[in-house]
């Protein structure tokens, strides 16, 4: 009961806090990108809301209690991914001008066929996005209060939708800076205060690797026992890293900054909030090692974040920590949300249907919040059984194979064409996306395989890139490219 009043009031002041935004949102540009009026530091607190997700709340822990230290590489990547974003994009994106990575297409190589293209690969992301969201909310909800699985996951999509398809962006901002500082205070005072109560006996065998199976303290990666550890690591590496470049709602984000320069240091700023937070998941997942490893045999390492407190601390304090890391948990849900339905909004009205006015344009885009999260929450209802950090690689993975070379390659290669463009993000994409469909419903004898499929960034991201330079050397770059390219790096 008392994780579920938690989750109550989480959700009442997200929503009263998204009302406070409802007053801007007239226009697209005041729905998509706050009319470009974000300060600072209320923008890096938003996107560390929005970035810190089920994956990082729930999945990393998980991930790192049933697979071992390796797992850790993924909050690695996840970080290192805004070093790429200041080195490479942030700025020139926000001189581009454009609301959406398919905006951004069209501009830069003067093609209304690649927004649409961009449009379809940006629902693929986010949807692939989304749903370890709401999946990662029905589990929080059926642990604290007893309710079926697919309650929190219809909650999630109706409190995210309706906050968003009032507020837009601004409601947006407010909602997850406040949801980062929640997540950041109810996972870690909980982890602190757990990890000094076990004591020195159990902190020491948390840590010592003799004490655990020698592949789960091996520092790689290795994806269901398949061997090919090095590679598993480079290419969950790759895919975390150069994904964060190519994710809608991170790449969207950029545009409510004020200036590029004012972008380059909201970048900077998110990798300072998200290397703070990312030490905390780590002490629920070695710990859960010791205190909790029948999770392992039931197969819900995604909750070890949310059990661990009440499993080392009975009564009501152990009550109250389990709470609050459940609405941190939840605060992650509806933020990450937030952002990858804006997105997902963004490329079904303002990039499919092209419909760009201040009135019909804003309408359209309340719809397809409504439409996106229905769909979402549709897809959602079957994946319980699906880890959440896979689900997220997988988007990172399609992202990685796709905006990423697009987003390189138009911002610093002049002659990238039209069809190199394309070719590279059908290949990409389908090749990602392929991977892993095949990963989640094929059984593979090959260890090999195994690692391609379930982590293919290792083979699609360089695929991408060479189709985009190879078709491009072969066509002529659009008029007007190369004053495209200066505009991205001009003052």
């Amino acid at each position: 009961m008392t994780g579920l009043l938690a989750i109550g009031f989480l959700v009442a002041a997200s929503l009263l806090i998204g009302v406070y935004g409802v007053r801007a949102a007239r226009t697209a540009p005041d729905f998509l990108v706050a009319s470009r009026r974000v300060g600072t530091g209320w923008n890096a607190m938003a996107i560390a809301g929005e970035y810190v997700s089920a994956a990082s709340v729930l999945g990393l822990a998980g991930l790192l209690l049933k697979n071992g230290v390796g797992t850790l590489w993924f909050a690695v990547g996840f970080t290192a991914g805004y070093v790429a974003v200041v080195a490479l994009v942030a700025g020139p994106m926000r001189r581009s001008g454009a609301y959406t990575v398919p905006d951004f297409a069209e501009y830069r190589l003067a093609s209304p066929l690649m927004r649409r293209l961009c449009g379809l690969i940006v629902l693929v992301i986010m949807w692939l996005y989304l749903v370890p969201q709401f999946k990662g909310a029905g589990v929080v909800l059926q642990l604290v209060s007893g309710t079926p699985y697919w309650v929190g996951v219809v909650l999630a999509g109706l409190v995210v939708s309706g906050s968003i398809a009032v507020g837009g962006m601004r409601s947006a901002t407010y909602v997850q800076a406040f949801h980062y500082l929640v997540k950041l205070a109810f996972v870690a005072v909980p982890a602190v205060y757990v990890l000094v109560h076990v004591g020195g006996e159990v902190r020491a065998e948390a840590l010592t690797p003799v004490s655990v199976p020698e592949g789960w303290s091996r520092p790689l990666l290795d994806i269901n026992d398949a061997g090919h550890p090095l590679l598993a690591t480079w290419s969950v590496l790759l895919a975390t890293t150069l994904g964060a470049i190519g994710l809608p709602h991170v790449i969207m984000r950029f545009h409510t900054s004020p200036s590029a320069r004012a972008a380059r240091r909201v970048a900077v700023g998110v990798i300072a909030l998200l290397g703070v937070f990312y030490l905390f998941p780590a002490v629920y997942g070695l710990l859960g090692r010791v205190l909790t490893p029948h999770l392992v045999r039931d197969n819900t390492t995604d909750t070890v974040s949310v059990v661990l407190p009440g499993e080392v601390v009975p009564g009501t304090l152990g009550s109250v920590l389990t709470a609050l890391v459940a609405a941190g948990a939840f605060a992650a849900f509806l933020s990450t949300s937030s952002g990858l339905l804006l997105a997902l909004a963004g490329g079904l009205s303002h990039d499919l249907f092209g419909d760009r006015g201040p009135v019909g344009g804003l309408s359209r885009l309340r719809t397809a919040v409504a439409v996106g999260a229905l769909v979402a929450v549709l897809l959602s209802l079957p994946a319980a059984h699906l880890d959440i950090n896979v689900l997220v690689g997988w988007a990172f993975a399609v992202a990685a194979s796709t905006f990423c070379p697009l987003l390189v390659l138009g911002i610093w290669w002049p002659r990238l064409t039209v069809a190199g463009a394309a070719s590279g993000l059908i290949v990409g994409g389908v090749s990602a996306t392929g991977a892993a469909l095949a990963s989640a419903f094929g059984k593979w004898d090959s260890g090999l395989l195994t690692v391609l499929l379930a982590q293919p960034a290792s083979w699609t991201v360089p695929l991408a890139f060479a189709v985009m330079i190879g078709v491009s050397r072969r066509g002529t770059p659009p008029e007007g490219a190369e004053r495209a390219v200066l505009r991205l790096h001009a003052p």
